[in-house]
C-alpha cells in the first residue's frame, strides 16, 4: 500500500549534477539506498532526512509527510531541443523565467509548451502555456476549490509571471469566484505587461513521445533518458552519474512527470563513454512502450503490481500501445488525471462480518484520447481485476481507429460555424497588435463584445501606445471547437 514520502521541491524538475550528488549523499547518510521522483518533478524520500544534512540543499524546500507548504513548479524545459517546441521558447527562456520565483508557491503552478507532450498542460492551479507572441503566455487558471479550468482574460509577459502568480496567492484570502475578480486585484496589486488575446489558445495532438535511451540531438548532441521501472533510483548509480556528467561538462539534469529522468547535452565524443558506463552497470535503456508510459502512485506495490499484470497481458497478445499513456488511481487520491486512458479503483463497501469482496475498477479514457481536453469518458464501471486486459485492449483499438481523423461537427451546425469562423478586427500597423472586440483589453477596463468604434478617442494600442487612428480593419479566421 502507499507509503507516506519526504518530498524535496526541485523548482521547475531542474537541478545541476552537483545538487543530485549532494542530495544522494545525503539520502545515504540517513540510511537509505534509493530515492524515487514524484509526477511534480520533485524528489521522494522513504525516511526524513536529519538537518545536518538538509543544510546543503540552500533554496530548496524539504516538505514532511504530515505538513503543507510550498507546491513544486512543473515545468517543461526538460522537453526543450529534444521534442516539437514552440520556436521562440528555448531552455534558457525557462531557466530565466524559474530564477524569477523569490518566494515558494502555495499554489501548484505549470510553466509549459503546448507543442510538446513529455510535461502535463493543465494539471496545475496556475497553468501558463505558451503562446505564439514571442515571451507571451496563456493563463489557465483552476484554483484548490473551482471544478473547472478558466482562462485569464489577457497574455502574460515572460518576466511577470512569477509575480503574478505570487499576487494571485495573495487574493486567495479575498476568495475570488471569477476570474474577472482576480483579474482586478491583481493588476489593482501589480504593474504588468499584459497583452490582449487575439486568437485563442490551441493545444495540436501528437501522440506521446518515447523518452528513454540514447537519442540523437542536433548534429552532435545526445540526450539520455533513464527510467527505473519500480522508480527507486540506486544512490551509489546516481553518484556515479553525477560525477560522470561533471566530467563531460553537463550542466543539467531534468526530472520528468513520469518517474524518470533526463540528460541533455551529451557531446559525440562522449557518447561511448555513456553507453560503457550503463553497459558496466548492466542499466536497461530499451524498455517496452508498453510499461514506459504509465503513472502510477508513489510507492504503492499493489498499484505496481496491476500494472505489471496488465502491461503482461499486452505483451502475450502483441498490443501496441503507441502514442497512448496510462494511469491508476484510486479513491483516496484526489488529482487531476493526466492520460489518455485512466484505470480507476473503486472504494470496497463497507460489510458487516468478514466477507472477502474483490476489488472493482472502473476504465476512464480522455476525450479523443487526448488528456489535454480535460473531459474524461467513462467506458465502464464496477469491472473485476480479470477484465481490464480485454477492455484496455478494447480501447487501444478505438484509439487507433480514429488517429488522425478531424473532429467534424454535425451537419446542421455546420453554417453557423462557417459564418463564426470568419470575423472582423482591428489591427496597429505598427506593432501588428489585434484588437477583438469579441475579447475586448482588460488591460485598458475595455470589457467583451465593445465594438471598435465604440472604444474612446484616447484609446491607444495596449502595446506601441499607437494612437486609435493607427489600427485598420482586418479579416480574422479562427478555428473552432
Amino acid at each position: 500500500m502507499k507509503k507516506e514520502l519526504n518530498r524535496l521541491i526541485i523548482k521547475g524538475g531542474v537541478l545541476s549534477p552537483g545538487e543530485l550528488k549532494t542530495i544522494a549523499v545525503a539520502a545515504e547518510n540517513a540510511g537509505l539506498k534509493s530515492i524515487s521522483f514524484g509526477s511534480r518533478q520533485d524528489i521522494l524520500f522513504s525516511k526524513q532526512i536529519t538537518e545536518e544534512n538538509l543544510s546543503n540543499f540552500n533554496a530548496m524546500e524539504w516538505i514532511a509527510p504530515d505538513e503543507s507548504g510550498s507546491e513544486n513548479i512543473v515545468c517543461s524545459y526538460v522537453s526543450a531541443d529534444i521534442f516539437p517546441k514552440t520556436p521562440w521558447l528555448t531552455g534558457d527562456r525557462y531557466l530565466y523565467i524559474l530564477e524569477q520565483f523569490r518566494h515558494h508557491p502555495t499554489l501548484k503552478i505549470n510553466i509549459v509548451d503546448p507543442k510538446q507532450r513529455l510535461v502535463p498542460l493543465f494539471t496545475g492551479h496556475l497553468n501558463f502555456v505558451a503562446s505564439n507572441h514571442e515571451d507571451y503566455w496563456f493563463l489557465n487558471i483552476r484554483l484548490p476549490h473551482w471544478e473547472k479550468v478558466v482562462s485569464y482574460p489577457a497574455l502574460i509577459y515572460s518576466w511577470d509571471i512569477a509575480k503574478v502568480s505570487l499576487a494571485i496567492e495573495n487574493v486567495l484570502q479575498e476568495e475570488p469566484e471569477t476570474v474577472e475578480m482576480i483579474f482586478d486585484l491583481v493588476n489593482d496589486a501589480i504593474d504588468t505587461n499584459n497583452r490582449t488575446i487575439d486568437t485563442p489558445l490551441h493545444v495540436p495532438f501528437h501522440p506521446f513521445p518515447y523518452y528513454e535511451g540514447m537519442n540523437k540531438m542536433g548534429t552532435d548532441k545526445y540526450w539520455l533518458g533513464l527510467y527505473w521501472r519500480n522508480n527507486k533510483y540506486d544512490l551509489s548509480f546516481l553518484k556515479d552519474m553525477c560525477d560522470l556528467c561533471a566530467e563531460c561538462k553537463i550542466g543539467k539534469i531534468c526530472i520528468t512527470p513520469w518517474k524518470s529522468f533526463i540528460i541533455k547535452g551529451i557531446q559525440s565524443e562522449f557518447k561511448l563513454k555513456w553507453e560503457k558506463f550503463l553497459g558496466k552497470r548492466g542499466i536497461n535503456v530499451r524498455h517496452s512502450l508498453l510499461e514506459l508510459n504509465w503513472h502510477l502512485p508513489v510507492a504503492n506495490k499493489e498499484a505496481l503490481k496491476l500494472k505489471k499484470y496488465l502491461v503482461s497481458n499486452f505483451d502475450q497478445n502483441d498490443i501496441s500501445t503507441y502514442g497512448l499513456t496510462f494511469g491508476i488511481t484510486y479513491y483516496t487520491k484526489k488529482a487531476y488525471y493526466f492520460t489518455s486512458i485512466v484505470v480507476e479503483k473503486n472504494k470496497q463497501p463497507k460489510i458487516p462480518g468478514n466477507f472477502t469482496i474483490r476489488d472493482t475498477y472502473n476504465l476512464l479514457y480522455a476525450k479523443n484520447f487526448d488528456p489535454n481536453t480535460l473531459e474524461y469518458i467513462t467506458h465502464v464501471q464496477d469491472i473485476d481485476k480479470v477484465e481490464l486486459p480485454g477492455l484496455l485492449m478494447e480501447l487501444s483499438k478505438m484509439y487507433f481507429e480514429q488517429l488522425g481523423e478531424e473532429q467534424s461537427s454535425p451537419k446542421e451546425e455546420t453554417t453557423e460555424i462557417k459564418k463564426e469562423m470568419i470575423s472582423e478586427a482591428h489591427q496597429c500597423q505598427d506593432c501588428l497588435t489585434i484588437y477583438d472586440a469579441k475579447y475586448g483589453d482588460h488591460t485598458q477596463a475595455i470589457p467583451p463584445n465593445t465594438a471598435f468604434e465604440k472604444l474612446p478617442e484616447n484609446y491607444t494600442c495596449s502595446m506601441c501606445d499607437a494612437p486609435k487612428t493607427n489600427f485598420k480593419k482586418i479579416k480574422l479566421e479562427k478555428q473552432i471547437g
